[in-house]
């Protein structure tokens, strides 16, 4: 009984400290406050029935990010994100005109360029700290950093026709 109340407590105090981010990273993915709150649940739960624990906080916050981007792209694997028009969901996260505008560019961007953007910027992992979390090379993730700058670049410029993938 009192190794399910220790649990229990680290779990509420790993989700005191990372909630935001787990939010943020679903929000990247989803654009949906309901899907957002929905993957949310998920992985406190898949945490709260883990029965190994963490080598360190490094570990528990990586662990968080890629079960995170796991679940959402399960998500929008699945058919009823495939048939439904998510733009008619989108909440408005900014009040900030400039971070909504960035924000969108951001979030028109292709997954594996949005996730690197997120990351990097957002979380602050290092190239070779991101290639540990999503398992990918470093020369890809440096290339999809690259990629992705320019693209938003070009985006905000207005010259997004002349930069495709």
């Amino acid at each position: 009984m009192a190794a399910q109340i220790d649990l229990n407590q680290k779990v509420l105090e790993i989700l005191e400290k990372h909630s935001d981010m787990v939010r943020r990273i679903c929000f990247v993915f989803l654009r949906n406050k309901s899907d957002v709150e929905d993957i949310f649940q998920n992985v406190f739960m898949k945490l709260l029935l883990r029965k190994t624990s963490f080598e360190n906080d490094e570990h528990e916050k990586a662990w968080l990010i890629r079960v995170a981007i796991n679940e959402c792209q399960d998500l929008l694997k699945s058919f009823w994100q495939k048939n439904i028009n998510i733009a008619d969901y989108v909440d408005e996260p900014f009040k900030d005109k400039d971070e909504n505008e960035l924000l969108q560019v951001v979030l028109s961007l292709p997954q594996k360029y949005k996730e690197v953007i997120y990351l990097y910027y957002y979380e602050g992992y290092t190239v070779p700290q991101m290639s540990k979390i999503l398992k990918r090379s470093e020369n890809t993730l440096y290339s999809h950093l690259h990629r992705a700058k320019k693209l938003i670049r070009k985006k905000l410029e207005g010259k997004e026709d002349e930069y495709s993938f």
